[in-house]
Protein backbone atom coordinates (compact mmCIF):
# COMPACT_ATOMS: atom_id res chain seq x y z
CA UNK A 1 0.00 0.00 0.00
CA UNK A 2 1.18 3.49 -0.77
CA UNK A 3 2.08 5.90 1.63
CA UNK A 4 -1.02 8.20 0.29
CA UNK A 5 -3.34 5.29 0.69
CA UNK A 6 -2.19 4.42 4.41
CA UNK A 7 -2.71 7.79 5.41
CA UNK A 8 -6.30 8.02 3.37
CA UNK A 9 -7.16 4.83 5.34
CA UNK A 10 -6.09 5.73 8.97
CA UNK A 11 -8.11 8.99 8.05
CA UNK A 12 -11.31 7.00 7.85
CA UNK A 13 -10.26 4.63 10.53
CA UNK A 14 -9.88 7.74 13.22
CA UNK A 15 -12.45 9.91 12.24
CA UNK A 16 -15.64 8.02 13.22
CA UNK A 17 -18.66 9.20 14.71
CA UNK A 18 -20.63 7.03 18.00
CA UNK A 19 -23.83 7.52 15.88
CA UNK A 20 -24.70 10.26 13.38
CA UNK A 21 -28.36 11.24 13.27
CA UNK A 22 -30.34 14.14 11.45
CA UNK A 23 -29.40 16.40 14.02
CA UNK A 24 -25.45 15.46 13.48
CA UNK A 25 -25.99 15.68 9.97
CA UNK A 26 -27.23 19.65 10.28
CA UNK A 27 -24.62 20.33 12.85
CA UNK A 28 -22.23 19.01 10.54
CA UNK A 29 -23.06 21.01 7.52
CA UNK A 30 -23.18 24.36 9.73
CA UNK A 31 -19.61 23.39 11.03
CA UNK A 32 -18.64 23.08 7.30
CA UNK A 33 -20.55 25.77 6.19
CA UNK A 34 -18.95 28.41 8.61
CA UNK A 35 -15.16 26.91 8.47
CA UNK A 36 -15.62 27.89 4.34
CA UNK A 37 -17.07 31.22 4.75
CA UNK A 38 -14.66 32.12 6.97
CA UNK A 39 -11.94 31.27 4.94
CA UNK A 40 -13.72 33.02 2.05
CA UNK A 41 -13.80 29.13 -0.07
CA UNK A 42 -16.23 28.90 -2.98
CA UNK A 43 -16.99 25.48 -2.07
CA UNK A 44 -20.60 23.59 -2.59
CA UNK A 45 -21.09 21.44 1.13
CA UNK A 46 -23.51 18.32 1.10
CA UNK A 47 -24.13 15.96 3.90
CA UNK A 48 -25.93 13.05 3.24
CA UNK A 49 -27.24 9.83 5.55
CA UNK A 50 -28.46 6.67 3.78
CA UNK A 51 -28.78 8.25 0.62
CA UNK A 52 -30.73 11.37 2.03
CA UNK A 53 -29.35 14.42 1.48
CA UNK A 54 -29.50 16.14 5.21
CA UNK A 55 -27.61 19.20 4.05
CA UNK A 56 -26.73 21.24 0.88
CA UNK A 57 -25.34 24.45 0.33
CA UNK A 58 -23.74 26.85 -2.40
CA UNK A 59 -21.60 29.27 -1.24
CA UNK A 60 -21.08 32.62 -4.28
CA UNK A 61 -18.86 31.11 -6.80
CA UNK A 62 -19.81 27.71 -7.25
CA UNK A 63 -22.39 26.53 -9.95
CA UNK A 64 -25.12 23.08 -10.37
CA UNK A 65 -21.57 21.44 -11.89
CA UNK A 66 -20.84 21.64 -8.04
CA UNK A 67 -23.82 19.93 -6.90
CA UNK A 68 -22.96 17.13 -10.04
CA UNK A 69 -19.80 16.51 -8.86
CA UNK A 70 -20.73 16.11 -5.15
CA UNK A 71 -23.33 13.43 -6.40
CA UNK A 72 -21.17 11.39 -8.45
CA UNK A 73 -18.58 11.78 -5.64
CA UNK A 74 -20.86 10.61 -3.25
CA UNK A 75 -21.70 7.56 -5.52
CA UNK A 76 -18.34 6.70 -5.37
CA UNK A 77 -18.71 6.71 -1.31
CA UNK A 78 -21.75 4.99 -1.15
CA UNK A 79 -20.64 2.14 -3.49
CA UNK A 80 -16.87 1.78 -2.02
CA UNK A 81 -17.21 2.09 1.22
CA UNK A 82 -14.07 4.75 1.09
CA UNK A 83 -13.46 8.43 0.39
CA UNK A 84 -13.58 9.35 -3.10
CA UNK A 85 -9.69 10.10 -2.94
CA UNK A 86 -8.71 6.78 -1.67
CA UNK A 87 -11.07 5.16 -4.84
CA UNK A 88 -9.47 7.11 -7.22
CA UNK A 89 -5.84 6.60 -5.55
CA UNK A 90 -6.33 2.85 -4.85
CA UNK A 91 -7.27 2.71 -8.88
CA UNK A 92 -3.89 5.01 -9.70
CA UNK A 93 -1.95 2.78 -7.64
CA UNK A 94 -2.75 -0.49 -9.43
CA UNK A 95 -1.52 1.11 -12.97
CA UNK A 96 -4.66 2.26 -14.27
CA UNK A 97 -7.33 5.15 -13.48
CA UNK A 98 -10.97 4.86 -11.84
CA UNK A 99 -12.50 5.57 -15.76
CA UNK A 100 -10.58 3.03 -17.46
CA UNK A 101 -10.92 0.31 -15.14
CA UNK A 102 -14.30 0.78 -12.78
CA UNK A 103 -16.54 -0.29 -15.65
CA UNK A 104 -18.74 2.06 -14.18
CA UNK A 105 -20.42 5.07 -16.13
CA UNK A 106 -18.21 8.70 -15.40
CA UNK A 107 -21.31 10.70 -15.74
CA UNK A 108 -22.96 8.97 -12.48
CA UNK A 109 -19.29 8.57 -10.54
CA UNK A 110 -16.13 10.41 -10.03
CA UNK A 111 -13.56 9.12 -8.14
CA UNK A 112 -11.59 12.45 -7.48
CA UNK A 113 -11.37 13.42 -3.69
CA UNK A 114 -13.64 16.00 -1.92
CA UNK A 115 -16.40 13.34 -0.41
CA UNK A 116 -15.45 11.43 3.24
CA UNK A 117 -18.04 8.30 4.34
CA UNK A 118 -19.79 9.16 7.44
CA UNK A 119 -18.80 6.06 9.59
CA UNK A 120 -20.36 5.38 12.92
CA UNK A 121 -18.16 3.21 14.93
CA UNK A 122 -19.14 -0.38 15.23
CA UNK A 123 -21.58 0.05 12.09
CA UNK A 124 -19.58 1.01 8.83
CA UNK A 125 -20.31 3.45 6.40
CA UNK A 126 -24.11 5.31 6.80
CA UNK A 127 -23.56 8.26 4.50
CA UNK A 128 -21.34 11.21 3.35
CA UNK A 129 -20.04 14.27 4.03
CA UNK A 130 -17.99 16.17 1.15
CA UNK A 131 -17.18 19.94 -0.34
CA UNK A 132 -17.31 20.62 -4.00
CA UNK A 133 -15.20 23.83 -6.00
CA UNK A 134 -11.32 23.43 -5.12
CA UNK A 135 -8.69 21.20 -6.53
CA UNK A 136 -9.33 17.33 -5.33
CA UNK A 137 -6.59 17.52 -2.83
CA UNK A 138 -7.39 20.72 -1.40
CA UNK A 139 -11.80 19.41 -1.75
CA UNK A 140 -10.40 16.13 0.73
CA UNK A 141 -7.69 18.17 3.18
CA UNK A 142 -11.05 20.97 4.26
CA UNK A 143 -13.23 17.50 4.78
CA UNK A 144 -10.82 16.08 6.65
CA UNK A 145 -10.07 18.83 8.47
CA UNK A 146 -13.37 19.93 8.84
CA UNK A 147 -14.33 16.09 10.21
CA UNK A 148 -11.87 16.26 12.42
CA UNK A 149 -12.60 19.85 14.16
CA UNK A 150 -16.01 18.89 14.44
CA UNK A 151 -15.37 15.63 15.79
CA UNK A 152 -13.08 16.81 18.60
CA UNK A 153 -15.88 19.58 19.50
CA UNK A 154 -18.29 17.10 19.68
CA UNK A 155 -16.89 13.87 20.79
CA UNK A 156 -19.97 13.56 23.87
CA UNK A 157 -22.81 14.81 21.40
CA UNK A 158 -22.25 12.30 17.92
Amino acid sequence: MSNLLATLAEQEERLQFASFSNSTALALGQFLLAAAQAQGLAVTISVRRNGQRLFHAALPGTSADNDAWIERKSRVVDRYGHSSFYVGERFRARGSTFEERSRLDPDLYAAYGGVFPVIVRGTGPVGTVGVSGLPEVEDHAFVVAQLEAFLTDHRNNS
